[in-house]
C-alpha cells in the first residue's frame, strides 16, 4: 500500500512556484537574484484599505464569519458587478474564498466529474490543468498562435467541443500572455457558445483593472449564455492585496450554494480581517490606482524595447496584466558558454545560474517555445535584469 493518493501523486508541482524558491535559494547564498518569475504587484496596498483592516482589529472582527463571507462584502461585490461590468446578481450568488485560486478550487471540485472534459486554450495559467486533473477531469488543450495574440477563435472553440464537455475556461486579460480579448470576440465566442447549453464557462477576470486599452469587457453580458457564466474575480492584482488571499465568484445560484457547501467542510469562511479590508477597496473605485497601472503600461513599454534588443527573443505587445510569453525558441539546440539548450526549462536555469533572473519555462503554461516573465518590479531591477540575461546570451555559439 503506498502512502500518498493517486490524486496527489498526478498533481505536478507549481513551476512557477519552484522558480521562485530556487531564486530565493540562491539569494540566501549571497547571489543578487532578480525575480521575473511570480505575478505580485510591487505596490504596497492602499493605505485606506489598510486602515479598514486596522479599524476590523480594533472592533473585534475576528470571529468565524459566514462560509460565503459576509453580508456586507457580498452586497459591495455584487454592486461593483454593477457599476463596472452592467452585471446583477443577488448576494447570494456571490462566493468569497481565500484567493481566486481557491475560488477555482471550488469550482472545478463542485462542477467535474470523472471524464467530464475541459476546454482550456493554451497558453494557460499553471492552475488550471492541475485543478482539473484533480477533479478527475479531462483537460482539452487548445493550441492558439501568437500571430493571433494567443486568443482561442470561434472555430477552435466549436471544433474542441463534444457532448463531454463540461467547461470552458477563459481567462481575460491573461496570464501569462497579457493579452485581452475585445468585446466583439467574446461576442463570437457567445455565440458558439449559444449552442451547447450543455457547456459552462469559467471567466477568469483576476487582472480585470490592469488594462491598457480600455474598458474591461465580460463575456458574462451575453444574455444567451449569462446563466452558464462562473465569473472569478479577487482583490490580489488590481488592489495590490496578494497576501491577503481574498477572491470570489459570482454564478448560478445552483454553482454558488455548491461551492459554499465545499468551502464549509473544507476552509470555512475566508479570514475575518482580510473581508474587512476586501470590504473597503471594492467599495472605493479609487483603490485600484491610476499610478499602479500607468507605471505598468510604462514598464511594459520599456521591456518591449528591453527584450526586442534582446537576439532570439520574439514577442508581442501585451495590452493588460503584467507578462511577456516572449518565443525562444531560436537558443534550442545551441550552445551557450559552453551549455547545451535543449528547451526552454534549460534556457530558463542558464539565465537563473549565470545572470541571476528568475524566469519561468513556457513548458509550464502550456507553450513550451516560450518562457514567461513579469514586469511587476521596479524600472531598475528591470533594466538591470535585461542588461545580464542580453550579456550572458551573447555567448550562444
Amino acid at each position: 500500500m503506498t502512502v500518498l493518493s493517486n490524486r496527489i501523486s498526478r498533481l505536478a508541482i507549481s513551476q512557477t512556484l519552484a522558480m521562485s524558491q530556487q531564486s530565493r535559494e540562491l539569494k540566501a547564498k549571497g547571489h543578487d537574484v532578480i525575480n521575473l518569475s511570480v505575478g505580485e504587484p510591487d505596490f504596497f496596498t492602499p493605505d485606506v484599505v489598510k486602515d479598514a483592516a486596522k479599524k476590523a482589529i480594533d472592533n473585534n472582527i475576528s470571529f468565524y464569519s459566514p462560509v460565503p463571507g459576509y453580508a456586507d462584502l457580498l452586497t459591495a461585490i455584487t454592486n461593483k458587478l454593477k457599476r463596472d461590468n452592467n452585471l446583477e446578481y443577488t448576494p447570494s450568488q456571490i462566493v468569497v474564498s481565500a484567493g481566486a485560486k481557491h475560488s477555482l478550487a471550488n469550482v472545478m471540485l463542485s462542477m467535474v466529474n470523472e471524464g467530464d472534459e475541459v476546454i482550456i486554450p493554451a497558453p494557460y495559467w499553471v492552475s488550471y490543468i492541475e485543478q482539473v486533473k484533480l477533479a478527475d477531469g479531462t483537460p482539452v488543450i487548445v493550441d492558439t498562435l501568437q500571430s493571433n495574440e494567443y486568443k482561442i477563435t470561434p472555430e477552435q472553440l466549436e471544433n474542441a467541443i463534444t457532448d463531454k464537455t463540461k467547461l470552458f475556461m477563459l481567462c481575460s486579460p491573461s496570464n501569462p500572455t497579457g493579452s485581452i480579448y475585445s468585446a466583439d470576440e467574446l461576442a463570437a465566442l457567445a455565440k458558439v457558445l449559444e449552442k451547447y447549453p450543455h457547456v459552462y464557462i469559467i471567466s477568469d477576470e483576476i487582472y480585470e483593472y490592469i488594462n491598457f486599452v480600455g474598458e474591461h469587457a465580460s463575456i458574462a453580458v451575453h444574455k444567451s449564455i449569462f446563466d452558464r457564466v462562473i465569473i472569478v474575480n479577487g482583490v490580489s492584482k488590481g488592489y495590490a492585496m496578494t497576501g491577503w488571499r481574498i477572491g470570489y465568484i459570482a454564478a448560478p445560484q445552483i454553482i454558488a450554494s455548491a461551492c459554499s457547501k465545499l468551502q464549509g467542510q473544507m476552509t470555512s469562511g475566508a479570514c475575518s480581517v482580510a473581508q474587512m479590508a476586501a470590504l473597503e477597496a471594492i467599495q472605493n473605485p479609487n483603490s485600484t490606482s491610476k499610478e499602479m497601472i500607468d507605471t505598468f503600461k510604462r514598464r511594459r513599454d520599456m521591456v518591449f524595447e528591453l527584450l526586442n534588443d534582446i537576439e532570439g527573443f520574439k514577442t508581442n505587445l501585451p495590452k493588460g496584466a503584467f507578462y511577456f510569453l516572449p518565443d525562444v525558441s531560436y537558443y534550442f539546440g545551441k550552445t551557450i558558454n559552453g551549455v547545451k539548450i535543449n528547451d526552454a526549462q534549460d534556457l530558463c536555469m542558464y539565465i537563473l545560474n549565470n545572470a541571476y533572473v528568475a524566469i519561468v519555462p513556457g513548458e509550464a503554461f502550456g507553450e513550451p517555445n516560450t518562457v514567461r516573465l513579469s514586469y511587476a518590479a521596479s524600472d531598475e531591477s528591470l533594466k538591470e535584469a535585461f542588461r545580464r540575461i542580453k550579456e550572458v546570451l551573447s555567448k550562444v555559439e
